[in-house]
């Protein structure tokens, strides 16, 4: 078993793979020389403005609480210099959100959508029984590593829903990092009135999710957030985008929207997607799954738990690592490449 030591001379940075949560951080691909193997490591400047030391406890509070084989851990955090480092798993494939983008703009298929919704509910599941809102479920919050495992990430937007030792029937704190989120927020959230909301909203997140791996775009994501709000407010929900719900006229003459009049435009289809969006076909069981998320009263939506029981994943009768392969065949994981090979090298 490895052991990831709280020492910087033992991880040696690679390459930049993007942003953390803020300004203040960047999460970098690399090389734990000890052990030879790749890892994830996301400094955080502690001196600037941007940085929120509550914040930070809030996050590190979530993850040392929820711990779960669907949810992104961290080995090791520790301060070197004027940075806290922190050393997490490498999900060598990113995020469902970047392989859709890049090698999928039609949409996955049908079967590796269940298994990947499949994994997030589960996750989910253990989430809500802790007491927790997730509040952030979306694509680019569901990494995908090398062996084809799934984790979902995003806790920092996580809400407990215990008080005093009580569990309440809702709350009604705002997300503060809403506005990133909108397009998957449920209705009862964005309305921000007296009924609250519960853990039934990252439900209706699941659905948008789903949604967006299928159809290759999010939905609302073409409306400004004021006519989103109206939209989902009066119960317009989105819709697998297939040649049961537009024909082809509608596909090519109306907005990409997403959320059922919507098309995919003129954009070209996939050689690696066998789906062509202008004939594909979704089954019933999927269409139906979706329909039960997105439904407008959060009472008719079921918990995830009872989700898992649904008849869409009938269809999942493997371990994901089994079958998540027909998508990974076409990427190549982040540190196969000759810069990372260089940087280990020490050439880089």
């Amino acid at each position: 078993m490895v052991v990831y030591e709280p020492d910087a001379s033992h991880y040696k940075l690679l390459s930049n793979i993007g942003l953390g949560l803020g300004l203040a951080n960047a999460v970098y691909v690399a090389h734990h020389t000890p052990s030879s193997t790749f890892v994830a490591v996301r400094k955080t400047n502690l001196d600037s403005d941007t940085t929120s030391f509550t914040n930070l406890q809030h996050e590190f509070h979530q993850k040392r609480l929820l711990q779960h084989e669907h949810l992104l851990t961290y080995h090791c955090a520790f301060v070197s210099d004027h940075e806290l480092w922190e050393v997490m798993p490498l999900m060598n494939y990113g995020s469902a959100q970047d392989i859709v983008a890049a090698n999928f703009p039609d949409g996955l298929d049908e079967i590796s959508i269940a298994y990947l919704i499949r994994d997030v509910l589960t996750a989910l599941d253990y989430i809500h029984k802790m007491g927790f809102i997730h509040r952030s479920i979306k694509s680019s919050h569901i990494l995908l590593s090398q062996n084809g495992h799934i984790v979902v990430t995003g806790l920092n937007t996580a809400v407990s829903m215990v008080k005093d030792g009580q569990r309440l029937r809702a709350i009604h704190d705002f997300p503060s990092k809403a506005v990133k989120n909108l397009q998957w927020l449920a209705p009862e959230i964005l309305e921000q009135n007296l009924l609250g909301y519960d853990t039934k909203s990252d439900i209706y997140s699941v659905g948008i999710t789903a949604c967006e791996l299928a159809n290759g775009c999010i939905p609302f994501s073409d409306m400004v957030s004021t006519k989103m709000l109206l939209e989902k407010i009066n119960g317009t929900t989105p819709k697998l985008l297939d040649a049961t719900t537009l024909g082809e006229e509608q596909l090519m003459s109306q907005a990409d929207s997403g959320i059922g009049s919507g098309t995919v435009g003129n954009r070209p289809s996939s050689s690696r997607n066998s789906s062509n969006p202008y004939t594909r076909v979704f089954s019933a069981q999927f269409h139906q799954f979706i329909d039960v998320c997105l439904q407008r009263d959060p009472m008719e939506r079921p918990s995830a738990a009872m989700l898992l029981a649904h008849p869409f994943f009938k269809q999942v009768k493997k371990r994901t690592s089994e079958l998540i392969t027909s998508i990974l065949q076409y990427l190549k994981p982040i540190t196969d490449t000759e810069q990372q090979q260089k940087g280990i090298d020490g050439q880089y």
